[in-house]
């Protein structure tokens, strides 16, 4: 992001927290259930946002942002995840964001240095992802939206990159990350592609981490190989993440259901956890029990 745009949405923020002072209450401008668009800045294309029913905007809400798949929209991610029955039930603020790469069919992420399924490498002109989706968070919060300590993130195959590319580089901005077919702890290192690069991938502070993952998945697999982003095991990337939280127990493994197996890392620094679920003979596909899913992240919260 320019300093131009940073001064732009500081400027915004201020106004936003002015407004609310004024009227002794943040207004969220997101209107009761259903379907909302907000504005992160005024030069910047409004976000979809799935309101859950029953929510007024009385109060901030725990917010989960969508990322979709590479080539996909926010609009079909939302469709397909089944998310939006999972936020009427509980009562968080569901976004999903389209990329901020126009791509041949949908869009794709940002994740610097890192060639799309184009195979172009991300260039100084694209859009910073990163940048775009904090200023999200900044902007809800701060017209009232949103609870900055209880703001997550999940995605699908590429936007499950970018969704384990936050949790590398804006860990602190996130109480937990959901990766589903797309876990990774930054690139593969260039002497030995089975292993993640360090490097690449150094939060300043923990985050809780849940993975989901088929193994027939053939495009990102959980055994490793495909692309030249992907490489390294799921296990590898489960094992990095725990490193990184600073787990210290041996891992766990269980049947959570039929044809579902869970690997749990436990008695991690901040009280987060890492944990990963495989479904059986499942592929390259939206593999979540949404609200397992919601149980993990809503357990967590920023201090």
């Amino acid at each position: 992001m320019t300093k131009v745009s940073l001064r732009r949405l500081a400027i915004w923020m201020f106004a936003a927290l002015l407004g609310s002072i004024a009227t002794g209450a943040a207004a969220c401008p997101l209107g009761p259930g259903g379907a909302g668009r907000f504005s992160p800045r005024p030069d910047v294309a409004p976000v979809d946002v799935h309101v859950p029913a029953g929510w007024t905007g009385a109060r901030p809400a725990p917010l989960v942002i969508l990322l979709h798949g590479s080539t996909g929209t926010g609009a079909q991610m939302l469709q397909s995840s089944g998310l939006a029955e999972t936020a009427d039930r509980h009562g968080f603020l569901l976004a999903y964001p389209d990329g901020g790469i126009a791509a041949k069919s949908g869009f794709v992420w940002n994740i610097p240095g890192v060639p799309t399924v184009e195979g172009t490498v991300p260039g100084p002109g694209d859009r910073d992802d990163v940048a775009y989706l904090t200023g999200l968070i900044d902007a809800l919060a701060a017209a009232g939206c949103v609870d900055p300590r209880r703001v997550y993130v999940t995605g699908l195959s590429g936007g499950g990159r970018m969704v384990s590319w936050l949790g590398c580089v804006v860990p602190e901005r996130f109480a937990a990350i959901a990766p589903v077919v797309g876990l990774r702890a930054g690139n593969p290192l260039a002497s030995d592609p089975t292993r993640p690069d360090p490097a690449t991938c150094q939060p300043r502070t923990p985050v809780a981490v849940m993975a989901f993952a088929g193994d027939k998945d053939t495009t990102n697999p959980i055994e490793g190989g495909g692309a030249g982003y992907w490489q390294y095991t799921m296990h590898a990337a489960e094992q990095r993440w725990a490193q990184l939280d600073g787990c210290t127990v041996v891992p766990t493994t269980r049947w959570v259901s039929p044809g579902i197996y869970e690997e749990r890392y436990a008695d991690c620094r901040g009280d987060s956890e890492v944990v990963a679920r495989v479904s059986v003979g499942r592929g390259h596909e939206w593999v979540v029990d949404n609200e397992a899913l919601w149980a993990f992240l809503s357990r967590h919260r920023r201090p």
